[in-house]
């Protein structure tokens, strides 16, 4: 039935007022999870809903002290597991982690055209396996919608967003130097890891190299170099995606959902699968969400003043689209038709490697769970201009040393060579820019269901000129850089099977904008047609950069959190 009859059938008001709060938060990963801890510490009575199971820090972590041997199939996946998580094993599902990812049969979608969504549907979400690597954005990225006219312009800059780039990092906790960089800003860091040998050899062949300004640094990463805010130190195990039992590295299930916890104004429940937002139309805003738990599929409402979406890209706009009523017919908030639209990832699976003849005496000790990053150099200024493509790249990647018997010998000989230290080796791939384009979409088939009766999304997205002329530059700049470091034999790669969604930063569908008929929020992630509904994950997104984007989902969150709070005391929501 609508959304917003009066005819809704309740218990009893108990009910209601047993199942009403402040704010309700959908979903618990990087932004859910910040959304959960600010509107908890601001003093709010919050719901969080996950439509996942329930995970615990530690004790819900069953392979994070395995070694390689100790499980069953030495961490290949089996027959099973290729059928059952056939797109997640694309990504880096693997037998260690696979429990954090979830099962392909089980929650179908349609593919219009390829697209590979990976995701973890349990408390914490991607926030147990993302690659922590945390890069501010700067006005190169803010302006350049505004600047070559693809998309709409941001509503915010660099300015905007600074100071919740300092406030989230001080309590993240993220590694890294300071470079000076105008394209990569600067941020409140813990020391930095340090490069290896080869690392450092090859950025300074990179720095005398080239006089465009490329550099190669150390990764910034949200893993920590030291003990803080009760949390870690890295162990240098670089075994991250199995859920880190020291709080080495960031997640919710770590740090912004035992904090949230401790205010006593967190409730938490999983295994609730949100339907869609509820609206009043007599009070012209949000009332609540409709949820279908998982396990019974019997359907519950949750009532409060302020709504966060934070179920992921793609959740939180399959939620906005099913939210249909007389007042949303095409979705809640999509009088713009922009709900869905200008979905982006990062397009990778791109670069090039090679051997090194050399620091023979070298070797590394710990598994530093951390690369090198080469930030963006193209189409920054006049002197890097491209003809052939606008927007930019970046790089990550990484030198180790392999073995003897890496690729050769059987039975003693085999093991012999192993215990022999072989070649250092390189490799370098590219993570690039997605431009926002309205017929990258998402739509709710109008057929086929999933098993709790929700209408199945149907992705039809795909990487076009632009980002296929970047990827021959990102291929051969790949080689370039590696030649001039001093690597040999080196090789290239570009896979063209590599599609959207694989990179798994996924953004756009929802995104922000100053003119309500261009865009689907605000320049504080409010939906322009329903002020008390917030959506601060990566599809508020209106461009993709290159850098990854979680910090920039963080920050927005808590920016967006601190603006709610104020308007709900002003009473203005």
């Amino acid at each position: 039935m609508p959304s917003d009859t009066t005819s809704t059938v309740r218990l009893n008001t108990k009910s209601v007022s047993q199942n009403t709060y402040d704010a309700i938060v959908v979903g618990s990963g990087i932004s859910g999870g910040w959304a959960a801890k600010e509107l908890c510490e601001k003093g709010l009575k919050t719901l969080v809903l996950e439509r996942g199971r329930k995970v615990d820090h530690i004790t819900d972590y069953p392979t994070t002290n395995m070694a390689p041997w100790e499980l069953l199939h030495r961490g290949w996946n089996t027959k099973q597991k290729k059928e059952e998580q056939h797109i997640q094993i694309r990504g880096f599902c693997n037998e260690s982690n696979s429990h954090f990812f979830v099962n392909d049969l089980d929650h179908p979608y349609v593919q219009s055209k390829p697209y590979d969504w990976i995701r973890g549907y349990h408390v914490g979400g991607r926030s147990l396996m993302w690659g922590r690597q945390c890069y501010r954005w700067s006005d190169l990225d803010f302006e350049a919608n505004a600047k070559d006219g693809h998309g709409v312009d941001w509503p915010i800059r660099y300015k905007d967003i600074a100071p919740w780039y300092s406030y989230v990092e001080k309590f993240v906790g993220i590694s890294g130097s300071k470079e000076g960089m105008a394209q990569l800003p600067d941020g409140d860091f813990l020391p930095p890891m340090e490069m290896n040998c080869l690392e450092k050899h090859v950025a300074s062949g990179i720095q005398s190299g080239f006089n465009d300004g490329r550099r190669m640094i150390i990764g910034r990463v949200a893993n920590l170099t030291r003990g803080w805010n009760g949390r870690g130190p890295c162990q240098f195990r670089n075994m991250c995606d199995r859920g880190c039992p020291f709080g080495g590295y960031f997640s919710s299930n770590s740090a912004t959902l035992p904090v949230a916890m401790n205010t006593g104004n967190l409730t938490l429940r999983p295994h609730s699968i949100v339907m869609e937002v509820i609206y009043d139309k007599e009070k012209k805003k949000a009332k609540g969400v409709r949820i279908i738990d998982e396990l019974t599929k019997q359907t519950e409402e949750y009532f409060a003043k302020i709504i966060f979406l934070n179920a992921s890209t793609l959740g939180s706009t399959s939620i906005l689209l099913n939210s249909i009523s007389d007042v949303f017919p095409n979705g809640m908030g999509n009088a713009s038709d922009q709900l869905g639209r200008n979905l982006m990832d990062h397009h990778y699976h791109v670069g090039a490697g090679g051997k090194y003849d050399g620091f023979k005496d070298q070797y590394t000790y710990g598994r530093r769970p951390n690369g090198i990053y080469v930030p963006r150099f193209r189409n920054l200024d006049e002197k890097t201009q491209r003809k052939d493509y606008v927007r930019g790249f970046g790089y990550q990647g990484g030198a180790s040393r392999g073995r003897v018997s890496d690729d050769g010998g059987i039975g003693a000989e085999f093991k012999e060579g192993l215990t022999e230290a072989g070649d250092w080796g390189f490799w370098l791939g590219s993570w690039g820019e997605q431009l926002p384009h309205p017929e990258n979409k998402v739509t709710l088939h109008k057929e086929k269901k999933d098993k709790w009766g929700l209408a199945q999304l149907d992705i039809s997205c795909e990487f076009r000129e632009n980002e296929m002329a970047m990827r021959q530059d990102m291929m051969n700049s790949a080689a370039e850089m590696l030649e001039k470091g001093g690597i040999k034999d080196i090789y290239t790669f570009n896979d063209d099977k590599a599609y959207p969604g694989l990179c798994i930063h996924e953004m756009g569908t929802a995104r922000m904008g100053h003119d309500p008929k261009t865009s689907v929020l605000n320049k504080w992630n409010q939906l322009h047609e329903v002020k008390n509904v917030f959506n601060t994950d990566g599809a508020c997104m209106t461009s993709s950069a290159c850098q990854n984007p979680s910090v920039t989902y963080m920050a927005l969150t808590a920016r967006a959190c601190d603006f709610a709070v104020g308007e709900l005391k002003k009473g203005n929501l």
